[in-house]
Order: C-alpha cells, then sequence, then structure tokens
C-alpha cells in the first residue's frame, strides 16, 4: 500500500456474532461452531428453553424474539445496540411449510414462508446495518437455500420466498459497494436437520423421513455451519459473493442419487 492510498478501517477488536433462528438446526450448530472459534454470540428464537440450553453448553448469549413481530424486532435491535459492536449478524431464521403444487397451495402457507424467510430478514437487516457498519465495518451473511437459484415441483412457495430473501442479498451488495459491509449468501441443498422437513410436512415423521430416504450421506447441520464460519473469518477485503453447497449425491433441487 503506498502513502497515497486510503488506509481501510480496522475491523470491531471484539468479534460478535448475533445468529437468528439458533433454537435448532443450521442455527445452532453456527452458534456451536461460533462460540469454539471465540466468538461471542447472541442467539435469538423464539424457544427460549432451547435457547437456555444452548446458552449451558456454549456460552452465548440469549435473546427471545419472534422475527415476525416487529416489536420483538426492535427491542432486540435495541439490545444489541446497546450491549456493544456486531461484527455479524447471521440472518439464519426462516423455514418452508407445505409441499403443495402452486394450483392446490394454501396462500397462508405461502404468506407464513413470506414472514418467516423474507420480512424477518428484511426487519432485523434495516434495524441492524448502521450498527454492522459501525466502528470498522461488518459482515451481513444470508443463510437462503438452492431453492434461491432454481425451482422444482412442489416447492413453489418456498421457492419464491428464497427468491426474494436471495435478492435482498443481492441488491444490498449492489447499494453498499464502497462501504465496509460484506454481504455473503450461504445457499444450502439437501441438509438433514431435525426439524426442517418435519415441519414443512405437518409434523409427519414418515414423510420427512423419506426426503431423505436412500441418500448415502446428506448434510447436516454442521456442514453449513462449518461453511458460514469459513466465510466470516475470510480476511475482511475477501468477499464471499454466494456459496452453494449439496450433498455430493445432489446434483440439482430435483436430481439425487438414491440407493435401494
Amino acid at each position: 500500500m503506498t502513502a497515497t492510498e486510503p488506509v481501510p478501517p480496522a475491523r470491531p477488536e471484539r468479534q460478535r456474532a448475533l445468529v437468528t433462528g439458533a433454537s435448532s438446526g443450521i442455527g445452532a450448530a453456527t452458534v456451536r461452531r461460533l462460540a469454539q472459534e471465540g466468538w461471542e454470540v447472541l442467539a435469538t428464537a423464539r424457544r427460549t428453553a432451547r435457547l437456555e440450553a444452548l446458552a449451558e453448553e456454549t456460552g452465548c448469549e440469549i435473546w427471545t424474539a419472534d422475527l415476525t413481530d416487529a416489536a420483538d424486532v426492535a427491542a432486540l435491535a435495541d439490545h444489541v445496540r446497546a450491549t456493544g459492536p456486531l461484527r455479524a449478524l447471521v440472518n439464519n431464521a426462516g423455514g418452508a411449510h407445505g409441499s403443495d403444487p402452486v394450483a392446490e397451495a394454501g396462500v397462508e402457507d405461502w404468506r407464513r414462508m413470506y414472514d418467516l424467510n423474507v420480512l424477518a430478514t428484511l426487519r432485523i437487516t434495516q434495524e441492524l446495518l448502521d450498527h454492522v457498519e459501525a466502528d470498522g465495518g461488518g459482515d451481513l451473511l444470508l443463510v437462503t437455500s438452492t431453492a434461491a437459484h432454481d425451482t422444482y415441483p412442489g416447492g413453489g412457495g418456498y421457492v419464491a420466498a428464497k427468491h426474494a430473501e436471495r435478492a435482498i442479498a443481492t441488491t444490498l451488495r449492489l447499494e453498499l459497494v464502497g462501504r465496509p459491509v460484506r454481504v455473503i449468501e450461504i445457499a444450502p441443498g439437501m441438509v438433514r436437520t431435525e426439524e426442517f422437513s418435519l415441519k414443512r410436512l405437518g409434523g409427519d415423521a414418515d414423510a420427512a423421513a423419506q426426503v431423505y430416504a436412500g441418500v448415502a450421506e446428506p448434510l447436516v447441520a454442521d456442514d453449513v455451519a462449518d461453511a458460514i464460519v469459513w466465510s466470516l473469518t475470510r480476511p475482511a477485503h475477501v468477499n464471499v459473493d454466494t456459496m452453494v453447497i449439496r450433498p455430493r449425491a445432489q446434483a440439482s433441487n430435483t436430481l439425487v442419487a438414491r440407493e435401494d
């Protein structure tokens, strides 16, 4: 760097992250990974008991909030701002509801998915963007899905919501260019977690198990958490725009190798 080149602002020494949807699956795994790496972590979700168990395990701070509720989001953001700098906002909260064809899908299922995946991400990002940017800058990371990149039968509502969530990331990256904020998208494919397919299929455990039937090694939550933490810990000038992460057995949203 020459004497005439501007010196980039230093990143905050305090490595602190807010992880949404932290009560299970990818969110909980991300909290564990970040804590292992020495980060301070604030974990948020709707289920207090699960957050308390995670705090006992990892030492993370917890805050119960429903990110589809504007008042809850505002209270969480106030707490974050009052308790110190924020190096990373990990927008992981979301989910799928239903697998009906577009012609038969319930409008309420679509609305719920839009609220969970899109508006919740929008609300908390709007509240905390300035705080992430302060003190040298930081990262906005969105956990979307391969559903944000392609369609598949029975996935119309979830695909629509995840495409919209991805649009937040790709648009923000354009709007924030030149400012000390990285916008990172992690797009997982087939991930076997304890709740995703079970919730999507209305609690039908047999139907949820069939989603992964014959797939030798679907991803697990820790695989995605590893990708998240790797992206966050790259040098500040390195932006991982989009990382699509799938199991080897999955070539696309619809083409999956299954053993007999």
